[in-house]
This record gives structure tokens, C-alpha cells and sequence, in this order.
């Protein structure tokens, strides 16, 4: 191969770059101003008395918040799909709504984008085994009974009775929503590891310190028989621990900022939210 002809081939190769990374960002900003449209389109009267009926926090949500959880539940609602599974019967529109606006209540701090590489909500009727749910690689969840799991692979999957139960009872620190979405934002960057602050350097140091203390000290209560105010299942691992610490912090705020000040304190400056204030 001459020079010449390495010239053409190199001038070649850069130009398809340079209009393939053009037809990305088109389609980026096209998606945008897309997504954009639908944050602030109206909300549907009847997605709103679902949300009343079905998730209590919704009702004890300020105006501003409020507002502002119907715009991400317009967005979810539109980019998510979602699948019913192991013989439930109808997939409904209240459903969908219902396990939205509990998902979307994780991303009022702005930060956390959209569920970006969330794909695809399965829903079973009940409670399901673990064998029986396979990911789109192919891997098999695992045996034992499910109440729900998320993927790093885009999919989250719920028990429909449990989803609806979480949000009824709001002081039982027990929403299988919120603990399936919390790992949706520590698996965000690619680790379920109970940081998902490691984008943010500058708070991951005080995060990492802050959790890993109340981990252990939670561990150890659990291993102690003692009374606790965090489910046990966070004495799982650390991972395990952020997903149940944020179920605490929606549903039992006072007693979490109580026995575990610094944990509440790092919760309300990820989320943005003070839910002892509502």
C-alpha cells in the first residue's frame, strides 16, 4: 500500500468517525429535547388517583416534590416497558403506575438521570422462585423464593402483591420497590457495592466512612439477637444494607435519624429528600 493510498484510507476512517459520533449526538439531542417533552407534559388525572390510592407517601409528598415525581413518572412510563410474568393474567395500567411513582421517588435529586440502563419491569403475580426467572444473557437468578431483584443487565423484577403492599403499610420500613431501585442506582456504575456515590468524589469519602461504620454496627446487633431498626436482610452485605437503609429512610425516617444519624444525614443529601419533614 503506497502513501497515497494510506492517506485516502486514514482521511477515510476519520470522516466515518467523525459522522458516526454526529449521528450519535444528533440522536442524543433529539432524544433529549424528546424526553424533555414528556417530563413536562401534563399528568394524567387517572395516574394521579392511582398514586393516591396506592402509595401513601405520594399523599404526604409537598407540592413542589409532588409535581415534580409526576414529571419523572411520565418519562418512566414512557421509555420503560413492561412484562407480565408466571401466569399473571393482566398487566394493568395501575400496575405500572403504581411501581413507577415508588421507582421514581429515588430520582427527585436530578442526579441520578433516569434509570438509563433500565430496560424492561417484569411483574409476577406473588412471590416467585428464583429459578424460574431468567436473564437475558441467560443466566438463571438463583433458587429460593423471590419478593423481587434487579439486574445490571437492565431489568428489575417484582412480586405485584408485595408492590402494592410496601407503599400501603409506610412505617414498616419494608417497600420492595424502593429496594429494588436503590440497587438500580448502586449498580449504576457497573458494582452493587452500597456506594453509589463513586461518580460523586468529593461525598464518597464521608459516604463510604458513614455506611461502612453503620454496617458493621448493624451486623453485629443482628448477630446479637438485638432489636433493630434497619431489617436484618442489611446485615447481608453492604449492598444489601443501602437498599434496606433507604427503605428505613422513607418508611421509618425518625427511628433511622435516631439510631443512625450520620446514615439519615448522608440518605438526605443523596436523595435531596427530608422525609421527617413531610
Amino acid at each position: 500500500m503506497d502513501s497515497s493510498t494510506i492517506i485516502i484510507f486514514t482521511v477515510g476512517t476519520i470522516l466515518v468517525t467523525i459522522f458516526i459520533i454526529w449521528l450519535i449526538n444528533r440522536s442524543s439531542g433529539q432524544n433529549k429535547i424528546l424526553r424533555d417533552k414528556i417530563f413536562n407534559s401534563s399528568f394524567p388525572d387517572q395516574w394521579e388517583v392511582i398514586l393516591e390510592k396506592n402509595f401513601k407517601l405520594y399523599k404526604r409528598l409537598p407540592n413542589d416534590l409532588r409535581l415534580r415525581l409526576n414529571s419523572y413518572v411520565n418519562v418512566f412510563m414512557a421509555e420503560k416497558s413492561f412484562e407480565a410474568c408466571g401466569g399473571l393474567n393482566e398487566l394493568t395500567e395501575e400496575m405500572c403506575v403504581t411501581i413507577a411513582g415508588q421507582a421514581c421517588l429515588l430520582l427527585l435529586n436530578g442526579r441520578c438521570g433516569f434509570y438509563d440502563t433500565l430496560s424492561t419491569v417484569l411483574i409476577y403475580p406473588d412471590m416467585y422462585s428464583g429459578e424460574s426467572s431468567i436473564n437475558k444473557d441467560g443466566t438463571i437468578g438463583g433458587g429460593g423464593n423471590r419478593l423481587g431483584e434487579s439486574w445490571k443487565s437492565g431489568t428489575v423484577i417484582l412480586s405485584w402483591v408485595h408492590s402494592l403492599r410496601g407503599p400501603a403499610i409506610v412505617n414498616d420500613g419494608k417497600n420492595v420497590v424502593l429496594h429494588e431501585f436503590a440497587h438500580q442506582l448502586d449498580q449504576k456504575d457497573g458494582s452493587a457495592d452500597g456506594a453509589p456515590l463513586l461518580g460523586f468524589t468529593e461525598e464518597h469519602k464521608d459516604w463510604a466512612k458513614s455506611f461502612g461504620a453503620a454496617y458493621e454496627r448493624h451486623a453485629k446487633r443482628h448477630r446479637g439477637g438485638r432489636k433493630l431498626v434497619i431489617d436484618a436482610y442489611g446485615a447481608t452485605n453492604p449492598a444489601e444494607f443501602f437498599a434496606v437503609a433507604t427503605e428505613t429512610f422513607f418508611e421509618k425516617p425518625k427511628k433511622l435519624q435516631q439510631r443512625y444519624p450520620r446514615v439519615y444525614d448522608q440518605l438526605k443529601s443523596f436523595y435531596s429528600l427530608d422525609p421527617l419533614s413531610w
